[in-house]
């Protein structure tokens, strides 16, 4: 294709877009109109990024599970040490590994809060880019200071450091133990790696994990069955019951398992069967019917056999619902800093190229202040979750992805804390949905 010498090309999903050099150093002009923070935000994030390198490098290359994440700990919590103005708190909140740093203008305003999450997953590292993530918030939330002081504006930021994304609920831990309540947290933010294309809406799934356990009554199976009563009998019958379910489940529900515990012998009737099970779905609501069905597969079990039923919980996430408000200012930001692809701007489409059925303990942050998790896309052969992922994750262009994040999740908090009456208005959008939600809507 030949092009003249006046025009570039952005490439999108679909096309190409023709656009010419006078038509973009207008778009330039009215980006600094429109976001006149973002020059600022990007040449800090730029300042610092070389001396943040080492310690994106250091999480990735050391691995280590939720609530173990020393050394990433110690890594992140020296750095945000060494900045100027900066208060860190070591193993906040009686967790071990979690921490805060706030950085206060003195100045009653808009709080805005940014999450680094740390740990890993087990054999296979960092496959879901945590190392990615921290950079992304730390480069925000510094990037974000230095406006505040700059130019004056009013306010708080306090950056979480937050263990145990991965099925241990760190972010939950911080809730419960007044982590964002305690510092009257307005918004909170955080970007997510993926291999999907760059969204500002990411919505996750309602997650719940939990045991099925039958417990029976051993006997001979071939001398004298009658007198048993067979566990693994109910379990069977408790999974055929769920495939049969699904039949009749709706899409974006998901029910998944397997059987930890399926007897000790053939010639056995087993006293002991069991199994760990998830259910997802796209809201809370959604999961709170699907799990009272799945339940009752089980239960089915119990009652066809005679054998006892304990289900123990596991986990739960909520789902995450992003504040439109806040990924439209994302947007504007992440397409200003002129990225390959640009977000899509009509915000249903975006939402729904942003929909993922994995889950997130961000989710239920979500449900207790206004929230955004935008998702940056890296370059790599595989998704998330996959070895092949956690290497894309250790590279310097899924770093530089991260911290083209991190600007615009900066030039978002700042236009929180510049713009008069948006941290109002972004919580009136949040009580709307809240209230929504509660009647069923």
């Amino acid at each position: 294709m030949s092009l003249e010498q006046d025009n570039f090309v952005i490439v999108n999903d679909d096309d190409f877009v023709m656009v010419s050099h006078k038509d973009a150093d207008a778009q330039e002009q009215a980006t600094s109109t429109q976001l006149p923070y973002l020059d600022d935000i990007s040449r800090h994030v730029d300042s610092m990024a070389d001396s943040l390198w080492p310690v994106n490098n250091k999480i990735h290359d050391h691995p280590e599970l939720g609530y173990e994440e020393v050394i990433a700990h110690e890594a992140l919590t020296s750095f945000m040490e060494s900045q100027p103005g900066w208060i860190v708190t070591r193993s906040a909140y009686g967790l071990k590994t979690a921490w805060v740093a706030v950085y206060d203008s003195g100045k009653k305003g808009p709080v805005v809060s940014f999450n680094a999450e740390m740990d890993a997953l087990p054999g296979i590292g960092h496959a879901c880019g945590h190392n990615l993530i921290a950079s992304a918030s730390v480069a925000a939330a510094l990037a974000t200071a230095e406006v505040m002081t700059r130019h004056h504006l009013n306010g708080k930021i306090v950056l979480f450091g937050t263990p145990a994304e991965e099925g241990g609920g760190g972010k939950i831990a911080l809730l419960r133990a007044g982590a964002y309540s305690s510092h009257k947290v307005d918004i909170s933010l955080l970007a997510h790696p993926g291999t999907a294309r760059d969204s500002a809406l990411v919505r996750t799934t309602a997650y719940s994990r939990f045991r099925a356990a039958y417990t029976g009554r051993e006997a001979h199976a071939a001398a004298e069955p009658w007198k048993g009563i067979n566990a693994l009998d109910a379990l069977i019958t408790g999974y055929n019951a769920v495939s049969a379910l699904r039949q009749q489940t709706m899409p974006g529900d998901v029910i998944q398992g397997h059987i930890t515990d399926g007897g000790a012998a053939p010639n056995i009737i087993h006293a002991h069967a069991a199994g760990v099970f998830v259910v997802r779905a796209r809201t809370q609501a959604r999961l709170d019917v699907l799990r009272r069905k799945v339940e009752a597969c089980f239960a089915a079990g119990a009652t066809a056999t005679g054998a006892a039923l304990g289900i123990a919980p596991l986990g739960a996430y909520a789902d995450h619902v992003p504040s439109r408000l806040l990924g439209a200012r994302y947007a504007a930001c992440f397409n200003a800093l002129c990225p390959p692809v640009r977000i899509i701007e009509d915000q249903d489409v975006d939402e729904i190229a942003g929909a993922t059925m994995a889950s997130s303990d961000q989710g239920d942050v979500s449900y207790a202040v206004p929230s955004l998790m935008p998702g940056f896309s890296i370059a790599g052969e595989s998704g998330p979750h996959t070895p092949g992922f956690a290497k894309a994750a250790g590279t310097r262009e899924a770093f530089e992805r991260a911290m083209r994040a991190g600007k615009a999740l900066a030039g978002t908090a700042a236009d929180v804390l510049a713009v008069e009456g948006l941290r109002e208005e972004v919580w009136a959008e949040w009580r709307r949905w809240r209230e929504g939600e509660k009647g069923g809507n």
